[in-house]
């Protein structure tokens, strides 16, 4: 009750103004010198009756405790350059917009403040295999008086963490603070910054050198004094607490790292939500994001105020994967508002939610029941052979042709394209050397995923493409589990499989199952070679409409490999999404495989080239000619009810990271647009919970492992390093764990397929 009448008291009071009160505010309203959206932003506390007035707030309360009405005015400032202002004790602002303003009176000191010491942003190279706590800090120092403040927080921590602490260079100031922090805190990494884009810029340079990188959840202090509030320091002290309390914090954090769906933790009252929060800083974040396609509904706006928090580490790839350089951040003036900090500060909220992650506040930070969703018990990934020369791509391509050239050369068709795509980690890799492969399957089950489904491109007994298996089958020791896919369409120029000059034909010969079939047979006697039963190898067929008597065909094969003392074989299929020349009836294979994008997109989901003309958020190049589509609405589309009737019983849930195969097609490219790891997170866990209970044998495939010509990619990119990755292993967690610590022997006990 006593809130309420608090509320109304405040109501009352907002709205019923005095007769001097309303004729000021008729004035600030003529004069239009109020700036309501800075004012909102500049002041986020605002209770909502005066977020709705703000003009009211100010006349009431701000003036008198320093608000600014706009970012140029100062009341205090005003008064001390004007002081027969000051004498008459006359309002500033009032004086301002009725005389001050017309005859050119100064509204702030401009006289010259501290200049600080202009130094580069430091180089950080830290060793990446140095041992690391569970748990990172990063404080921003710009204030050196409230150190032993930040110093009596850290030492009362009850959990481990590293500390990162950047200082705002001073010259020999900053020397003493440096050496006073490590003497405190000797394993500290410490370093100087130049005074730019307040305390966003030097996180995200630690953010960007990749040293935030690996830890279970990041959090960022800053020494935050606020001036321009009366309240600064209890402010201050309200957000770090709210986040670092004095007691509990282990069992706040375990509470916080368990919440699948939680992505950020910041103090009570500081999830603030709603357009009214924008200040001047929608157009910024706009452009901001679209940086890696995620969209901006401006009535969506919801971030964690004060740039005080704790962040999951998809959030912060997420940050890094806008590469924000320190050359985009405006110089210090001591601006409130309007900066890309400040759309900064409110795009963090976005790119949580665009992978269904969320602001939680600290008395929202408990226990809470695990979701419900289904994890694969197999995950399977097509893997492409490609990425070495062979004399069929010099002659058609281009000597020492690999499609890393195609990736290379991919045009951006778009404000904010996310091409050329390249790779990290594995760099332009040559599949001749086996010892890639090793590390792409280290990679791959740390991530959880438990086999490659490679393409094997044999045409009548032409083998093409085959340089990277003849490899592993020479060296056993290379752990690499995989299966293969018989790529059973003809190789044409435009890439499609469907149209363009024919440049290597699937004539199927007469008795060609034979002769596939011992092709076939050399790979399954390897002791890789998946047999998910733990009986029978598995085979795949890419384009079994495409076979002259698919029934018959699949017959002979499978009877050649019986012949071959290979025994029975487990055959599955591609879904494909355009008809061929035969139908196969369903239980001719043991199982079908979704292939995303193929047969899930529709008209509705295009963006651009569709019947609703250009819907695209951003500019469009010139002369593009393709097609672009909603990758969430797809998404959304693969795990309704409706879709997943129409799919044959025994069929393998299928998804793909994205698709975008400028590389092969130019301007002509069909692209998924909004595909970026965190919409990957909402489409696998929309999946685990919709999808993976009907899926054959409960198993997930993805669609690619490396098909970076079509940018459907799990390995770990330039763009979004190795967020993907981490994505999936979240989903799949419990079984990689039970196996690397359960059975006690490093990751090599039995995979989860083999107890199916």
């Amino acid at each position: 009750m006593a809130e309420g009448l608090g509320r109304l008291r405040a109501f009352v009071r907002a709205m019923a103004l005095g007769g001097a009160e309303r004729r000021y505010r008729r004035a600030v309203l003529r004069s239009g010198l109020f700036d309501r959206a800075f004012y909102r932003g500049a002041y986020p506390g605002l209770n909502p009756i005066y977020r709705r007035f703000p003009e009211n707030h100010f006349i009431v309360h701000g003036e008198g405790m320093g608000y600014r009405p706009n970012p140029d005015f100062v009341p205090h400032d005003y008064l001390r350059l004007n002081p027969d202002v000051a004498a008459a004790g006359l309002r500033p602002f009032l004086h301002f917009v009725t005389i001050g303003h017309a005859e050119g009176r100064p509204m702030r000191d401009v006289s010259p403040k501290e200049v600080l010491p202009a130094i580069e942003m430091p180089v950080l190279r830290l060793d990446p295999a140095r041992a690391k706590a569970e748990q990172a800090i990063v404080v921003h120092v710009f204030y050196p008086d409230l150190w032993p403040e930040f110093r009596s927080i850290l030492r009362g921590i009850e959990v481990g963490y590293d500390l990162f602490v950047t200082l705002t260079w001073r010259g020999e100031e900053s020397d003493r603070l440096k050496a006073l922090i490590q003497k405190d805190f000797p394993r500290a990494t410490v370093v100087a910054v130049p005074n730019r884009g307040r305390d966003i810029l030097p996180f995200l340079h630690l953010v960007n050198a990749g040293v935030l990188d690996g830890y279970r959840a990041v959090a960022k202090l800053h020494s935050k004094k606020s001036p321009h509030r009366v309240d600064g320091d209890q402010w201050r002290r309200h957000l770090i607490r709210g986040i670092l309390p004095e007691n509990g914090l282990a069992t706040r954090l375990a509470a916080f790292l368990a919440d699948d769906q939680a992505g950020i933790w910041v103090a009570d009252g500081q999830h603030f939500k709603g357009a009214a929060w924008w200040g001047s800083n929608l157009a910024c974040a706009r452009q901001l994001l679209a940086r890696i396609e995620v969209g901006v509904e401006a009535e969506a706006l919801a971030f964690p105020a004060g740039s005080i928090y704790w962040l999951k580490p998809l959030v912060v790839g997420l940050l890094k994967s806008l590469r924000l350089t320190p050359q985009m951040f405006e110089e210090e003036a001591g601006q409130l508002d309007g900066t890309l900090a400040h759309a900064v500060e409110r795009a963090l909220g976005y790119l949580a939610a665009s992978a269904g992650l969320q602001v939680r506040q600290a008395s929202e930070v408990v226990a809470r029941p695990a979701a419900q969703r289904v994890r694969p018990r197999l995950v399977s990934a097509f893997y492409l052979p490609q990425f070495h020369p062979v004399p069929e791509n010099d002659a058609w391509w281009g000597r020492g042709y690999t499609e890393w050239r195609a990736a290379i050369a991919a045009p951006s068709c778009y404000a904010g394209h996310l091409q050329p795509m390249l790779p990290a980690d594995l760099g332009f890799y040559d599949l001749r050397a086996t010892e890639v492969m090793g590390a792409q399957a280290a990679l791959a089950r740390q991530a959880g995923v438990d086999a490659f489904c490679v393409y094997h491109y044999w045409f009548d007994g032409r083998q093409v493409l085959d340089a990277p298996l003849r490899g592993l089958l020479r060296r056993p020791e290379v752990e690499f589990p995989f299966y293969l896919c018989w790529a059973n369409e003809s190789w044409r120029r435009n890439w499609d499989g469907l149209s363009g000059e024919v440049l290597l034909n699937q004539s199927y010969a007469p008795g060609f199952e034979a002769a596939l079939a011992e092709n076939l047979a050399r790979y399954m006697r390897d002791p890789r070679y998946l047999r998910p039963d733990g009986r029978r190898p598995r085979l795949m067929i890419y384009r079994p409409e495409d076979l002259p008597d698919p029934a018959a065909n699949v017959a002979r094969l499978r009877d050649a490999l019986r012949g071959l003392g290979v025994g029975e074989v487990e055959l599955g299929a591609v879904s494909f999404h355009i008809a061929g020349p035969q139908v196969v009836v369903a239980d001719v294979f043991d199982f079908w495989v979704e292939m995303p994008p193929h047969g899930l997109v529709t008209a509705e989901d295009y963006l651009f080239g569709g019947p609703q003309g250009n819907r695209m958020p951003v500019p469009v190049s010139a002369g593009f000619r393709g097609l672009v589509y909603d990758y969430a609405r797809v998404a959304a589309r693969a795990v309704s009810p409706e879709y997943r009737a129409g799919l044959p019983a025994n069929t393998i849930a299928g998804i793909m990271p994205g698709w975008d195969n400028t590389a092969r097609r130019g301007m002509a490219a069909h692209i998924a647009y909004g595909a970026h790891p965190g919409s990957f997170r909402v489409w696998l866990r929309a999946l685990m919970r919709e999808g993976l209970a009907g899926s054959y044998r409960q198993e997930l495939f993805i669609n690619a492992w490396n098909e970076w010509g079509e940018k459907a990619v799990m390995e770990p990119s330039q763009t979004f390093g190795d967020l993907c990755l981490q994505v999936l292993a979240e989903a799949t967690m419990a079984e990689n764990m039970h196996r690397a610590t359960a059975a006690g022997d490093g990751g090599q006990s039995m995979p989860r397929w083999a107890t199916a």
